[in-house]
């Protein structure tokens, strides 16, 4: 009796599709039908408000964000696929034996399943064991699925803390219109370059050398990292120096879009960066620690970035009061590619995008590790270094999105050159709205009038009617618009430099 209770439990553990029955396998295979569709109609839903909206970079960012997921999609479904052929490779045992990720322990072969005891049946017969087994490989697709999952995760996580971040200035670039903005930032008027408020942010005692700049722009990046005089200045400069003194430029909505920009770089996996997924799972041997450092260095990479970008926007007030003892209006910086490390601006984009790269790849193991080996597994043996690495990846995760992102969009701005690429985009949304305005009142121009039969026109004389549209008409219908005027007169301008040359 007892024995047919093992047998029927043993029969029930593993069954085949055969032994199925077919309204478990249509259930299952309905419910990630559904799921499936549902994601692409969402990707396709996102892709289509997007392309409406005009929103090109984030457009951009949404398609090579498809292709990561595909191409771990692939990855995850060649590990199932090709699970039995790479279980069949044997290789010697003492090379099985070395650096394992955890101590060493023995795996009784009664709790293998049938075709993993095979397969080291076949390898052991020769003096060998399976280069993995199937259990692995379907553990290490899993590891793509969280991988994917995380990917997605802190990519909208980077997008809407850049986005909240900059919600601030939005205000700050509707006071730029304002009365009161232009009187205190009148060109006739002089100021000591000490005592304008750009000046006495930035030049202290704490700017003497290059070491107390260096700290004391560390910790600024975490107190107001971004206030309004340095956002309003770095505006002037730039405008001063692309556009020809146009103070009716958004600026904040042109550092947006910048920031839309860099963010389809950011959801990016180059080659290099799966180099080091492979390299990190090679050393993750035990007693090494390896990822436990590893958390270390996406922070001390941050911390660096953040304050580098503060050391620009302080050198510039530096440079001001250097060449400049009285400044005439509002303090005006000079962008060029000189202030940033190799003068090469979207170095340090780079950089920041390989280490918010490492930072999603270490929550991805510590989730992966947590769900298919459990929080006692080896992996865990030291429940402090664990929480110390999920405080860093989570702080990392946040300055990098809330602090250092917004502030390279915005630094990054006084390099010599600017994104054309964001102007045009904004230019021709631009023509698209003066043209429909023209098309429409062009219409309502042409629309045949009512006849007056009334007193007023009792001799039947018709005086010719003046439309009352035609004087907009012909206003809007300035060609070319004042954007088109804005950029004739910043490649004059650039024309006169090369002439002076």
């Amino acid at each position: 009796m007892a024995g047919k209770e093992e047998v029927s439990g043993s029969s029930t553990e593993v069954r085949s599709l055969q032994e199925t029955p077919t309204w478990a396998l249509a259930t299952v295979c309905f419910f990630f039908i559904a799921i499936s569709i549902f994601i692409e109609r969402l990707i396709h839903l996102i892709s289509t408000r997007l392309k409406k909206n005009g929103k090109i970079s984030l457009l951009e960012a949404v398609e090579k964000l498809k292709s990561v997921l595909v191409v771990l999609g692939f990855m995850s479904l060649m590990l199932n696929v090709i699970e039995g052929e790479v279980s069949k490779i044997c290789i010697p045992t003492k090379y099985a034996n070395r650096m394992l990720p955890c101590r060493r322990s023995k795996t009784l072969l009664d709790d293998e399943d049938d075709d993993d005891k095979n397969f080291l049946g076949n390898c052991s017969s020769k003096g060998k064991t399976s280069l993995i087994s199937k259990e692995g490989l379907t553990q290490l697709s899993f590891f793509f699925f969280v991988l994917a999952c995380m990917h997605i995760l802190y990519n909208l996580a980077i997008l809407i803390l850049g986005m909240a971040k900059m919600r601030r200035w939005k205000s700050w670039e509707k006071e730029t219109q304002t009365v009161e903005y232009l009187a205190a930032n009148d060109p006739n008027r002089f100021r000591m370059t000490r005592e304008t408020t750009f000046a006495r942010r930035h030049l202290s005692t704490w700017t003497e050398t290059s070491i107390q700049l260096w700290i004391k722009c560390f910790f600024r990046q975490f107190f107001n990292s971004v206030a309004k005089v340095d956002y309003l200045t770095l505006r002037h400069g730039f405008i001063s120096a692309h556009l020809s003194s146009n103070n009716s430029f958004n600026f904040q909505d042109y550092i947006q879009r910048s920031l839309h920009e860099d963010f389809k770089t950011v959801v990016g996996i180059s080659p290099l960066m799966w180099l080091t997924v492979v390299i990190f799972m090679l050393v993750d041997v035990y007693g090494w620690r390896v990822y436990f450092y590893m958390a270390f260095v996406p922070l001390i990479i941050v911390l660096v970035i953040g304050t580098k970008l503060e050391v620009i926007v302080a050198k510039m007030a530096i440079t001001i009061k250097e060449q400049n003892s009285v400044v005439r209006g509002a303090p005006l910086v000079e962008p060029n590619d000189k202030h940033f490390w190799f003068s090469h601006p979207r170095l340090l984009l780079t950089i920041l995008h390989y280490t918010l790269f490492l930072n999603t790849f270490e929550m991805a193991f510590f989730v992966w590790i947590t769900w298919k080996f459990g929080i006692n597994s080896c992996y865990h043996e030291n429940r402090d270094l664990i929480i110390i690495r999920l405080v860093i990846a989570v702080t990392v995760q946040f300055l990098s999105s809330y602090i250092t992102l917004p502030l390279y969009a915005l630094v990054t701005q006084m390099g010599s050159c600017y994104k054309r690429s964001i102007l045009e985009d904004q230019l021709a949304n631009m023509l698209k709205q003066w043209h429909a305005r023209v098309k429409d009142k062009r219409k309502i121009d042409q629309t045949p009038k009512p006849k007056n039969n009334g007193d007023d026109n009792i001799n039947g004389d018709i005086d010719p009617v003046e439309s009352p549209v035609q004087p907009e008409i012909v206003s809007d219908f300035q060609f070319p618009p004042p954007v088109l005027q804005e950029i004739s007169i910043q490649k004059q301008t650039k024309s006169d430099k090369f002439d002076g040359k």
